[in-house]
C-alpha cells in the first residue's frame, strides 16, 4: 500500500516519506479499512517533531488520527457484515504506530464509526479528535439547555464544532477570535455573539450583554494565558473544560479565586476520554450528521504524497480542517 511515514523525529520535509509498505491485516476484534480521506492535527505534527516525550519509539511511525473510507476486511469477532460499510475512522494511531495516512489502517472496530451516506469522505477526515473534544468539552458536566457556553478560539478545528453542539444541545454561545476572517467561520458555526479579543475588551462585552453577563461555562483553548479573564467571566460553581494550555504550559492556579466561584475545572484529552463518553459524542455526531446539522471547515485538501505540505500548513496555524486525499473516490 502507498503510504506516509517517519523514522526519526524532525521537520516534516526532513523526515516525512511517501512511498508503499505493507500491507496491514484485520487482528481479533479488528476492521481493515481503505482509506478515502485522512485527517491532520496538532498532534501529528508535534509527535513527528517530538515533542512533549513522544521521541518516536518503534521503526517507522504512519502518523494520522483520523480518517474516513470503506471497511474491507473484518477481524476474528467482528460482524462479517461490516464489510464494506462506509466509516469515519477515530484514534487509528493510540498506542499504535501506524496511523491513517495511509491507503490501509487496522483498527479496532469501534473506532471505525459508520458514516450517513449524506456525508462525504471528506467531511468524515474532519471528525475524530476535534468532533470528541469538542463533545466532552461542552457536555462532560451535563446538558447545556438554556446556559451560556463561552467557546474560546470559535474559527478552530475544535471550536467549530463546539458552537455547533452547543447551540445543539440549546445554549446561548460566545466565542473569542482573533480576526474577521475567522469571525466569519464563528458566526456562520452559530455562535449568537462573537469578540474579537484583540480589538475588544471581551470581559467588558460580555458583562454588558443584555441577557445578562457572566458564563456557565467555557470550553478553553489557553487555559494558562486566559485563566484571569475567565476567573472575571465565570458563574459561581462554572466549569471550565480546557483542551490546551500552549502559550503558558504551566500556569499557577489561582486556588482561592476558584474555590470562591466554587468553579469546577475540567481538563480534556480525547484519548483518555470514559468508552461510555466516546459513545455518547459518537450517536450525537452519528444523529447530526444523519440529520444534516453539522458543517465541517475546511481549510485545505492535499494529496496523500503531500502530507509534508500538510504538516506545515498546521505549523502555520492554518483556519479549519486539513485532509488529505488517498483514494481516487474520496
Amino acid at each position: 500500500m502507498h503510504a506516509v511515514w517517519y523514522e526519526r523525529n524532525g521537520e516534516a520535509a526532513e523526515v516525512l516519506r511517501y512511498g508503499e509498505l505493507d500491507t496491514p491485516v484485520a487482528g481479533p476484534g479488528e476492521v481493515l479499512v481503505r482509506l478515502a480521506t485522512s485527517g491532520i492535527n496538532p498532534i501529528d505534527v508535534k509527535r513527528r517533531r517530538g515533542a512533549r516525550g513522544q521521541a518516536i519509539k518503534d521503526p517507522l511511525v504512519i502518523p494520522g488520527f483520523d480518517g474516513a473510507g470503506v471497511i474491507e476486511a473484518a477481524g476474528e469477532g467482528v460482524e462479517p457484515g461490516r464489510v464494506g460499510e462506509r466509516v469515519w475512522v477515530y484514534e487509528a494511531q493510540w498506542q499504535r504506530p501506524r496511523g491513517s495516512a495511509a491507503e490501509l489502517v487496522a483498527v479496532p472496530a469501534e473506532r471505525a464509526v459508520r458514516l450517513p451516506d449524506r456525508t462525504s469522505f471528506v467531511d468524515g477526515a474532519c471528525l475524530g479528535i476535534p468532533a470528541l473534544t469538542a463533545h466532552r468539552a461542552v457536555f462532560a458536566d451535563g446538558p447545556v439547555m438554556g446556559q451560556t457556553v463561552l467557546v474560546t478560539g470559535g474559527a478552530g478545528a475544535v471550536g467549530a464544532y463546539a458552537i455547533q453542539f452547543a447551540k445543539l444541545g440549546g445554549a446561548r454561545v460566545l466565542t473569542t477570535v482573533s480576526s474577521d476572517q475567522k469571525a466569519e467561520i464563528a458566526a456562520d458555526a452559530g455562535a449568537d455573539y462573537v469578540f474579537n479579543y484583540k480589538a475588544e475588551n471581551v470581559v467588558q462585552r460580555i458583562a454588558d450583554l443584555p441577557e445578562g453577563g457572566g458564563v456557565d461555562r467555557i470550553v478553553e483553548v489557553e487555559f494558562g494565558g486566559n485563566l484571569p479573564q475567565s476567573l472575571e467571566i465565570l458563574k459561581p460553581n462554572g466549569v471550565i473544560a480546557s483542551y490546551a494550555s500552549d502559550a503558558v504550559m504551566e500556569p499557577k492556579v489561582p486556588f482561592y479565586a476558584l474555590a470562591y466561584k466554587s468553579a469546577s475545572v475540567r481538563f480534556v484529552l480525547v484519548f483518555m476520554m470514559p468508552e461510555a463518553a466516546k459513545q455518547q459524542a459518537v450517536g450525537d455526531i452519528t444523529r447530526w450528521l444523519e440529520a444534516g446539522e453539522l458543517r465541517h471547515y475546511l481549510a485545505r485538501r492535499l494529496p496523500l504524497a503531500e502530507a509534508a505540505a500538510g504538516h506545515e500548513a498546521m505549523e502555520r496555524g492554518v483556519i479549519g480542517n486539513l485532509v488529505l486525499d488517498i483514494a481516487p473516490w474520496s
